[in-house]
Parts: C-alpha cells; structure tokens; sequence
C-alpha cells in the first residue's frame, strides 16, 4: 500500500513559538469569520466552538500522492494562518461575552497564542491586535523562531523522501532529523511537538518511550497532556478492548464478543481524505478474509448521521458504524485518546489489542493474525 506521512507537513507548518495546543490533523477547516457573532449564545457550546477551532486545517489530499512545491506549502502556511486568525477572534468573543466563565482565561490565553501563530505564518495585518492582546507569550530566550521552523520543515521533507519505504522508515527519518535539532534547541515546544508526530507513527515500544519522555520534559501543559493520552493509548496494547453498541443499521456490536476472529477497528470520518482514500484498501482486505473470520467496526467522527449513512451506503461499505453526532467529541475516540484520523486498530482472536497502525500492510497484517492459534 503506499502511503504518505499527511500530517507531517501540516505540523510542520503550523509550528509556532506559541505552541498551539495541537489536535487531531486531519480536521475540516474552520469557517470564515462572519461579521455578526461567531459563537452561540450558550456559554458551553460557545466554548465548544472555541476549542474546535484550535484544529488547524488539513493540507491538501493532492500531497498524499505527490510532495508539495515550495510555492504550495507557502499558500497552505498562509491559509493556516488565516484560519489561526479566525481561532483569535473566537477566543476573544468568548472572554468578551463571557467574562466570568471559568475558561474566560484561557481564552484570552488562547487568543494569543492563535494570534502570534498568525503572524509566524504571515498574516501580518494581525499584528496590530497581538500586540492589543499583549503581545505573544513567553518567549523564554528560545532566540531566533524562524530558523528552528525551517530546518523542522527541512526534517519533515526530507523524511518524506522515504515513502517509499513505508511508514516506519518515514518517521524514523523524521525522528533522525529532530533529534539532531534537539540538541540546540532542547526545551522548545516546536521540538515536543514534533516528537509528538512521531510517537503517532512509530512501534508502540518506541512511541511509548516518546510519550514518557515528554510527560517528564519541562515543556506546556498542552504539550504533556497529548503526551499523557498516546502513553495510555498505548499501554493498552496486549489487552481487551472495551467497546459494546448500536450500530447505524441497528446491529449490535460488542468486541469482547468476537473472540475466534480478527477484528479492525476503524476511526475515521467521512470528511477525512486520508479515510475516504484508504476506503479501498479497506474493502480489499474485507473481500479478501471475511469468510476467513475477518471482520471491521467502524468509529464515525462525523456529526451528520444521514451523511454518515448516505456515504456509506454509496460506497458500499458493509460492516458496522458507530455514530453518537459529538465529532472530535466522540465517546470511544476520548475513551481511547484518538488525536487524529484515520486511525487502525487491529484486536487479535483472543480479543486483545495487537497492532495501532494498521493502515500499513493491513493484508498482510491481519493473514498473520488468523493464521495464530
């Protein structure tokens, strides 16, 4: 199967010295700002809106096949840059019609942070509001900003150059490159950052030890807590995976009740190009194995249960769907610390987690599987 590192660049990109408190990658884009009010008059779906907005938006699905030019990763820098601007002013609407809310802080902590990502990539009519909202935030002697963005860009495309080796052979080019950079630069959030990209793509052995080195790091809350999410997520491989409910077409679903087959659990949405493109390679391997006792759940980020539906049936897609309307507030993908998308998760015929990046080989990968005991 090839495949490209999708979030990479997107990362890479995105990075700031503000240290955006990175979410799932493969979101839509954020709507632009209207001129009336930007949020809903209730405080709490306000503040949903808020933090939804924080996702940067995804590169586009033309770079899964081919490597960006320069001139397209600059526009793309630019409209992640826009959509950061829209994030401020969403934060600053909250605080402002919602002062005494407990997250009116952090909004206007967020405001600036969105803010100063602005700048970083470019926007610079938005420089006259950062330094309204007081400025960037700590620099914290980090020194020159963009040089320590470039050379990370330099990283991520020169790790793309191993695509065709696979996946592993991507990220652990990638991790090459951070690390030598770490060196110099080794409390920079940019780096944590990075690193956090990384464990998302290496064995779990490897990630794992990703994951605790930034818990222990003297680096932003934010940065930590993502940390603390792929650790658990994690620890849970060789064990039972939880997962009981109703799918769309009405089936029942309960995972620890399909012990004796091999079962792929699917996180993904239908406004994801990354999902929609291994759609294919999905259904190939459905095809394939199950009659051999092959089978595929499927965890629907989206919120439009009759998109949902429709898609699903226009591709032609028989295995089961979950769906509960809360999109990156899904119960299993919170349950499970799911941070982007897709994501695939393979549970062996003992029931136990085996494998968290099968996008990889997934034939190949579940053949090895029902052929076990």
């Amino acid at each position: 199967m090839k495949s490209t590192v999708f979030p990479l660049l997107a990362a890479m990109s995105l990075l700031a010295p503000a240290a955006l408190p990175l979410r799932a990658q493969d979101a839509p884009k954020p709507a632009a700002a209207a001129a009336a009010n930007l949020l809903p008059d209730d405080a709490e779906a306000a503040w949903k809106e808020v933090e939804k907005a924080l996702t940067p938006p995804s590169p586009p699905k033309e770079w899964n096949e081919k490597a960006p030019s320069q001139e397209e990763i600059t526009k793309f820098r630019t409209d992640m840059g826009k959509a950061a601007g829209v994030s401020a002013d969403k934060a600053r609407e909250f605080y402002t019609r919602f002062p005494k809310h407990e997250k009116a802080g952090t909004a206007k902590d967020y405001e600036r942070r969105m803010l100063t990502a602005a700048v970083n990539l470019g926007v610079k009519d938005r420089e006259a509001a950062l330094k309204a909202a007081g400025g960037p935030p700590e620099p914290e002697n980090r020194g020159p900003q963009d040089e320590l963005q470039k050379k990370l860009q330099e990283a991520a495309q020169s790790a793309m150059q191993k695509q065709s080796e696979g996946l592993p052979a991507v990220f652990a080019e990638f991790e090459k490159g951070v690390r030598a950079l770490q060196k110099d630069h080794p409390d920079r959030p940019e780096i944590f950052a990075a690193l956090l990209e990384i464990a998302e793509g290496l064995p779990a052995e490897k990630a794992l030890a990703i994951a605790k080195e930034i818990e222990a790091a003297k680096t932003e809350p934010a940065m930590k807590q993502q940390a603390a999410g792929i650790r658990k997520k994690l620890e849970r491989v060789g064990k039972p995976v939880a997962m009981a409910f109703t799918s769309t077409d009405g089936r029942k679903i309960d995972l620890l009740e399909m012990k004796g087959k091999v079962v792929l659990v699917d996180f993904w949405a239908t406004w994801c190009g990354p999902c929609v493109k291994e759609i294919p390679n999905v259904k190939a391997a459905y095809a394939k194995l199950h009659d051999k006792g092959f089978e595929i759940v499927g965890i629907s980020f989206d919120e439009d249960k009759d998109a949902l539906t429709k898609f699903v049936k226009n591709k032609e897609m028989p295995w089961a769907q979950y769906f509960d309307g809360e999109g990156w507030g899904n119960k299993y993908g919170k349950e499970f610390g799911i941070q982007s998308i897709p994501a695939m998760w393979l549970i062996d015929k003992q029931g136990n987690l085996r494998d968290l990046n099968a996008r990889e080989d997934l034939v190949g990968k579940v053949e090895k599987l029902l052929a076990e005991k």
